[in-house]
């Protein structure tokens, strides 16, 4: 039988980074899969045919393009062990630059009112949480599925967060900050095709993949205090036209932050006081 070392160098040979070859080499011996100290200690072990077979079926799940997170069960995003599956998103490091700017405005010290517009895993609504345990965070999602891994996910951290299946259920709430990753990849745009595991729903939006933008723009200073703050992820092209699209609504101080790449990632802008 081979060792597990073996079965290590065979998954690297077949192109996976060591840490996921790793990943998926402990989750196929039983073990958590970000315990790589003891698959250090044990790298010289006999392999059972059911963890080479394990291993192998991982394989082929991650070599046709599927992202680790759902092959494993979770992601790691900012400090947070979420549960996902492929009903939402894989969250992105990138979606950090979103939360890291809703912290700045948020403090510490006040219950702010926030509001998680397609809240997927949660990722967001959690992140801000654990960092501002006194915010009251509502979050929405119009995917039945992605909403109760939400509130799982909010369940195993301990974390208040209110949630609300799609936002038609917000009223007359407003809120003093709205965060939103929504989709925003054009129908045609050829880098769906890496994509394909994840959930189309979550992802484009129209012809020029602003139509939920759009929509979200348009209506929530509706939902916003005087003052309050819309921030929204987006693709790396869009930025001049949401920034056009907050003009129109007649939101002020519009500004992008980029992400750890160097690349738009993020526009938000401020309802008139």
């Amino acid at each position: 039988m081979p060792q597990l070392r073996q079965l290590l160098q065979e998954a690297l040979s077949r192109g996976l980074p060591r840490i996921e070859a790793q990943m998926l080499l402990l989750q196929a011996c039983g073990r958590d899969p970000l315990d790589r100290a003891w698959l250090t200690a044990h790298d010289t072990d006999a392999a059972s045919p059911e963890q080479e077979s394990a291993l192998n079926q991982a394989l082929e799940r991650r070599i046709l393009g599927e992202p680790i997170a759902y092959i494993v069960g979770f992601k790691e995003f900012f400090g947070l062990r979420l549960d996902i599956t492929p009903a939402v998103l894989d969250p992105r490091d990138d979606t950090e630059t979103l939360v890291n700017w809703a912290l700045e405005l948020i403090s510490q010290h006040r219950a702010v009112q926030v509001l998680d517009l397609g809240t997927g895993s949660g990722a967001i609504a959690l992140a801000i949480q654990s960092q501002r345990p006194l915010a009251q965070i509502t979050a929405t999602d119009a995917s039945p599925q992605a909403l109760s891994l939400a509130q799982s996910n909010a369940a195993k951290h301990r974390y208040p967060v209110r949630f609300l299946l799609a936002d038609a259920q917000l009223g007359d709430a407003s809120y003093d900050i709205i965060v939103s990753n929504p989709p925003y990849i054009a129908e045609a745009d050829p880098h769906l095709a890496a994509l394909q595991h994840e959930p189309a729903l979550a992802l484009t939006s129209g012809a020029d993949g602003l139509v939920a933008i759009r929509s979200i723009i348009a209506h929530a200073a509706d939902h916003l205090e005087p003052g309050g703050w819309l921030l929204l992820e987006h693709g790396y092209n869009q930025a001049a036209a949401i920034q056009e699209l907050f003009a129109t609504h007649d939101y002020s101080r519009a500004t992008t932050r980029l992400d750890l790449a160097g690349v738009p990632r993020c526009t938000g802008a401020q309802k008139q006081l």
